[in-house]
C-alpha cells in the first residue's frame, strides 16, 4: 500500500492507560479462584473501549459482588507484547480477529465477539479542508494519516480503500485509531480514517465525513480469557458476560453495534 516517501515511520507505543475500578464485580463471589479475599481482573483492551469500560465495571457490580475489574488500555499489538512478556493479564479484548489471533497461545476458552463498529473520515471541526469523501483523500497536498498496517484500524483502513479502487498517499501512520484521531484533532493531519465510535469521543473537536456502506467494513472486537492466568475461571465468566443484553445495552450506549447470535 503506497505511503509518503517523506514520512513513513510509525509512532512509538504511549505507555498503558490504567483504570482500576475499585467497586466490588460480578457474581463471581469472594473467594473465587481459592481466595479468601475480591478477586482483581486485568483486563487488557483496546483503547477504542476505554469510555464504556467505566459502565461495564458498575454494571457488573451490580450483579456479581467480590470481583474488581481493573482496565489497561492500549493498541492491540501493545497489550499481546505484555502477555508474551508474561506480564500480568486475565482478559484480552482486541479491536480485530487478527490482533487476537496474534495472541492465540496465550488464550484459553471460547472467544467471543462482543462489539462492532465501523470507520469513518475524521476531519477538523467544520470540516476546513472541504473533504466529501473517500476519493478525497487521494487529493494532492491533503495530509491524510492512518493506521499502521500491523494494528486493527490500519488493517481495517487498506480494505475499504481496496474496495473503494483507491490509492491514498498517507502522511504517517499511527498505532491505534485514537492515536489517529489524535492527529487530526491536533492539526497535524487534515483528514484520518478513525471508528465511528472513536470519531464520537472527540465531541466538536473533529467532524466526521461518512465512508459508504458499499465499501466501509465491520470492525470486531473479540474478547478471550487468558490461558493459566491467576482467575482463569473467573475471567471466563466475565468474557461470557460481555456478550449478555445488559453489557451490550452499554455498548450500544457509546455506538457499538451488537454482533449476532453465533447459530
Amino acid at each position: 500500500m503506497p505511503g509518503s516517501p517523506r514520512r513513513r515511520r510509525l509512532r512509538t507505543f504511549a505507555p498503558l492507560v490504567a483504570l482500576a475500578v475499585a467497586v466490588p464485580v460480578a457474581g463471581l463471589g469472594a473467594g473465587c479462584g481459592g481466595s479468601s479475599g475480591p478477586t482483581t481482573l486485568t483486563v487488557l483492551a483496546a483503547s477504542s473501549l476505554t469510555e464504556v469500560a467505566d459502565e461495564i465495571a458498575t454494571a457488573y457490580a451490580q450483579e456479581n459482588p467480590g470481583v474488581k475489574l481493573r482496565f489497561e488500555f492500549g493498541a492491540s499489538p501493545e497489550l499481546t507484547d505484555r502477555l508474551s512478556d508474561h506480564e500480568p493479564g486475565d482478559v484480552l479484548v482486541t479491536a480485530d480477529k487478527a490482533g487476537m489471533d496474534e495472541a492465540g497461545e496465550y488464550l484459553s476458552g471460547p472467544r467471543r465477539i462482543v462489539a462492532h463498529t465501523s470507520l469513518t473520515i475524521a476531519v477538523g471541526p467544520g470540516n476546513p479542508r472541504r473533504v466529501r469523501g473517500l476519493g478525497d483523500l487521494e487529493r494532492r497536498g491533503l495530509r491524510v494519516v492512518v493506521g499502521a498496517g500491523t494494528v486493527p484500524v490500519g488493517r481495517y483502513t487498506r480494505q475499504v480503500f481496496a474496495k473503494a479502487g483507491l490509492s491514498v498517499r498517507w502522511s504517517s501512520e499511527e498505532i491505534s485509531a485514537r492515536a489517529v484521531l489524535d492527529r487530526v484533532r491536533s492539526g497535524e493531519a487534515d483528514a484520518g480514517v478513525v471508528y465511528v465510535t472513536d470519531l464520537r469521543s472527540a465531541g466538536v473537536a473533529a467532524s466526521s465525513v461518512p465512508i459508504p456502506a458499499d465499501v466501509n467494513v465491520t470492525a470486531a472486537f473479540p474478547a478471550a480469557a487468558v490461558r493459566d492466568g491467576d482467575h482463569e475461571e473467573a475471567a471466563g465468566a466475565f468474557v461470557s458476560w460481555l456478550v449478555t443484553p445488559a453489557a451490550q445495552t452499554l455498548f450500544n450506549k457509546y455506538g457499538f453495534a451488537t454482533p449476532p447470535t453465533p447459530r
